[in-house]
């Protein structure tokens, strides 16, 4: 059955996914607003360092105070769930122990408290979806190791860069295509000197976290996510920090190749990102070494080749989260996961 399907069909026999966020910053509140819209599947329970944030978010769902507890006990949240009450709490450490949870989210981007509640949902058999790209470079392929041993799911999340690049992957690669390049846009030029202080207007305007934004801007978080999509995939970085050339999507499939053939690539099989126009899109640079399969590829409007662009023009962050979810409680399968470490963030 396709996924939808299967979701309708739990709609129906009032049985959800039940998940539990960790972390309801910008991204966290934006998928709990899916969530409420989506069929079969519920975020149930939200664990925060400030309960006015989570609080205000179910109350702008209009979910009544009333249906709402509050409580850093585990008795007491199970109690609420059983009543079809949301359970809030500070205690992220809390959410892994609640039998009626599927999953869980974990979106505070701090690497160690991603680390910390990954590993304890883990060892309570939960599935962990992490759009926490930041943990997953640092501890993620132990983190799956520990999960295949459990019998439960570790993945990040789609919607974020390295997840959705991966679908790219995946599709490409299922059809026997060679992957010359895996990217994403970066929407602005690396900025060497931001910093929260430097970014704090801009980020309050956005109502974005100013250490976030100074790490989109320095090029921190885009190392992070080539780093995630190489430790995935065993595509790697062609130089140190990538070359991130200011190159449109037109040009990716003549750029983003090896030098032999007129690009700046030493190799095939690299990660990148340009700073042309490509942002919010991630790409991947194919080939195949077969005639009939080029001539068809002219055919459909793909180019000359012998190097072609596949082009997804988004990625909507936490509002494809809840897909990573089902995926992992419907199928047990991952989005993305460490494979190997064959890169590493300096």
């Amino acid at each position: 059955m396709e996924l939808l399907g299967h979701l309708r069909k739990r709609q129906a026999e009032d049985r959800p996914i039940r998940l539990g966020l960790v972390g309801c910053g910008q991204e966290g509140s934006g998928m709990v607003h899916v969530t409420r819209q989506m069929a079969g599947m519920e975020t149930s329970a939200i664990a925060d360092i400030d309960v006015s944030r989570p609080l205000h978010t179910l109350q702008t769902l209009g979910i009544p105070t009333s249906s709402i507890t509050v409580t850093d006990q585990v008795g007491a949240a199970e109690d609420a769930l059983r009543r079809g009450h949301y359970v809030v709490t500070q205690d992220a450490l809390l959410l892994p122990q609640l039998e009626s949870l599927d999953a869980l989210v974990e979106a505070t981007g701090v690497t160690e408290v991603g680390a910390q509640l990954a590993w304890q949902g883990i060892m309570h058999k939960k599935h962990v979806v992490m759009l926490n790209v930041e943990t997953d470079v640092t501890v993620g392929l132990i983190l799956s190791r520990m999960a295949e041993k459990m019998g439960c799911v570790y993945t990040a999340s789609t919607g974020d860069e390295p997840g959705v690049c991966k679908q790219l992957y995946d599709f490409a690669v299922g059809l026997g295509f060679e992957v010359v390049c895996l990217g994403k846009g970066k929407n602005n030029p690396i900025d060497f000197y931001a910093t929260p202080d430097s970014c704090r207007a801009e980020a309050e305007s956005k109502h974005m976290n100013p250490k976030m934004l100074a790490a989109f801007k320095d090029g921190t978080k885009t190392m992070v996510e080539l780093a995630a999509m190489a430790n995935a995939t065993g595509l790697v970085p062609d130089v140190p920090g990538a070359h991130g050339p200011k190159v449109d999507v037109p040009d990716l499939n003549k750029v983003l190749v090896p030098a032999a053939d007129g690009g700046i690539l030493s190799r095939r099989g690299c990660v990148e990102y340009s700073v042309g126009k490509v942002a919010p899109g991630v790409f991947a640079i194919i080939t195949s070494a077969d005639a009939h399969i080029r001539a068809d590829l002219k055919f459909y409007a793909m180019g000359d080749g012998p190097y072609y662009t596949l082009y997804r023009p988004f990625h909507l962050c936490s509002i494809e989260t809840p897909q990573a979810v089902a995926e992992a409680v419907v199928y047990g399968e991952a989005v993305l996961k460490p494979q190997r470490m064959v890169a590493e963030l300096v």
